[in-house]
């Protein structure tokens, strides 16, 4: 059991006591089932943590509270009245408040102006209160204990700070039930405290709270409930004290048996964990020293020719930020990167691209493809030098380097003209995957490569990864799914606050045991660790 526990966990709650209850509720997207009949609920006073992978259903059902989604079927009630809610103004007149990660403020406005945004006290000639409207705010803000000026222009704060004015603005509009999303990613240790407060607070005064995260360590700290939800299924829900950090990663990974798994995919392709084996000691693929720049603060690490490396951490831990700096798209103020031994600065994509480094990005619709044109199109963009002669592009060597990437991708298509926008998503993928097949990237660097994707698409480009290692192929891994990461990857490096600060190598360790410490590590940060 965890020290940090709660000393007691309530019984669950009466059916008058429920401020939320949800039934049955089930939301599909297309062929995705997000929520396959779920079921959830709240108490007054209570702490009740959402826990599951991504793609586990969390949000689904947040948007659903909020009144962003209507569900196909099942039935929420709040406060024991069935709802339907058909926008978020209709969620927040029920008393719902969510706090997302992404956050609607107004920057070129005060603190306390945007606490009161679109809810101003005004006078009998509609003129807005200021002064009230100041005043209700420092005192909310010392009651509450949030570090926050009330006359600080919101745009000129810190993101942590911009998050605490976000969440004072949901407990001051009257709420009984808060969500938050995520609400420490961005919050340093003391100020996860003065967070951690403020919840402690608004519960005692009978605020239902439902508590998303993927910091185990701060359920055990806040919460007296905990649901897990896994492929829009509920897996259970236990009170707090029942559970350990070990029996938590098991709800939330499943039953499976993550060793043999590990063991099947390293037993599948041995001569790829042997070329790592005889590239040790040799120059990496790619070495990061001491790298930093306005979001990074010391990044050490090497990639070696054929070895597929994992970055792993919580959302705005400095992950996507390692990727856009070796892919030229940031500047690195301080360190040293190497690409096989030789000095690397690369002014912007295109020097990275000559290097022979490809990046297949997060969002593949905005950033990884132009979606109105073909596969064609697509797969020779990126690198059209290989396929120009004379100052003439070869329309014939397009035409069979997109053949070819079909064939060995397994894309699924009518022909190569065909618009990548009318392909379904593990395609599309496929297809951004084409784009750094031929010549053979040197270093791929792939940023939540299955996001979006269904389970025998992800199959396929997991195959495509490790063909890509075995060709030799260093490749990084940004992944958000710890067993997807413990699958795919030799060596798995976890990322917090801009550091790189611990690698897990996965033969050395039982794999649960190594997912415990994978999502221990991305739990609050530790004294004496800047933030």
């Amino acid at each position: 059991m965890s020290g940090d526990q709660p000393s007691q966990a309530p019984t669950p709650p009466a059916p008058a006591e429920r401020l939320v209850e949800v039934s049955g509720l089930r939301k599909t997207y297309g062929t995705v089932q997000a929520l396959r009949g779920v079921e959830f609920e709240l108490a007054p006073g209570e702490v009740h943590a959402l826990l599951g992978e991504n793609g586990a259903g969390k949000s689904t059902l947040i948007k659903v509270l909020a009144g962003v989604e209507s569900s196909d079927a099942g039935t929420l009630k709040i406060f024991g009245e069935e709802k339907s809610f058909r926008s978020p103004a209709e969620s927040r007149a029920a008393g719902l408040a969510v706090v997302y990660q992404e956050l609607s403020q107004v920057p070129s406005l005060t603190v306390a102006a945007n606490i009161f945004l679109g809810r101003e006290p005004r006078t009998a000639f509609g003129a807005v209160k200021q002064s009230e409207i100041m005043s209700r705010t420092k005192a909310f803000l010392a009651e509450y204990g949030f570090p926050l000026d009330p006359r600080a222009v919101v745009g000129d704060l810190p993101f942590a700070y911009r998050q605490m004015t976000e969440i004072a603005k949901a407990l001051m509009s009257n709420v009984r039930v808060l969500v938050l999303d995520e609400p420490t990613s961005a919050l340093s240790e003391g100020e996860e405290e003065v967070l951690f407060d403020a919840v402690r607070k608004v519960t005692a005064r009978g605020v239902g709270v439902i508590y998303v995260t993927h910091r185990l360590g701060e359920v055990f700290k806040l919460s007296q409930r905990v649901t897990v939800f896994r492929d829009g299924l509920r897996v259970g829900t236990y009170p707090t004290s029942d559970m350990d950090m070990k029996s938590l990663v098991s709800a939330i990974i499943g039953p499976r048996t993550m060793a043999a798994e590990v063991a099947d995919a390293v037993q599948g392709h041995g001569p790829k964990q042997d070329h790592v084996q005889r590239a040790t000691g040799s120059v990496p693929a790619l070495a990061m020293s001491g790298v930093g720049d306005q979001r990074l603060r010391g990044v050490d690490l090497e990639v070696q020719s054929g070895e597929i490396m994992g970055l792993a951490g919580v959302i705005g831990s400095g992950r996507t930020e390692i990727l856009e700096t070796v892919f030229g798209l940031r500047r690195p103020r301080q360190g040293q990167l190497q690409i096989h031994g030789q000095p690397f600065k690369p002014a912007g994509p295109v020097d990275a691209i000559r290097a022979g480094v490809g990046l297949v990005p997060e969002d593949r619709h905005g950033q990884g493809l132009v979606m109105d044109d073909s596969i064609e199109r697509n797969i020779a963009l990126p690198r059209l030098k290989p396929l120009t002669r004379l100052g003439f592009f070869s329309r014939k060597g397009a035409a069979e380097r997109s053949h070819a990437a079909m064939k060995e991708l397994s894309i699924k298509a009518q022909n190569r003209k065909t618009v990548v926008g009318t392909l379904s998503g593990g395609n599309q993928q496929k297809v951004v995957f084409g784009k750094w097949r031929e010549p053979r990237c040197e270093l791929l660097l792939l940023d939540e490569p299955t996001v979006g994707v269904d389970v025998g698409a992800r199959e396929e480009i997991y195959g495509v990864i490790r063909q890509a290692a075995a060709s030799g192929t260093a490749v990084l891994v940004v992944s958000s799914d710890l067993s997807e990461l413990l699958l795919l990857c030799q060596r798995i490096t976890i990322v917090r606050d801009g550091r790189t600060i611990r690698t897990i190598h996965r033969d050395e360790v039982d794999s649960e045991e190594a997912l415990h410490h994978l999502v221990h590590t991305s739990s609050p940060v530790t004294p004496g660790v800047p933030s």
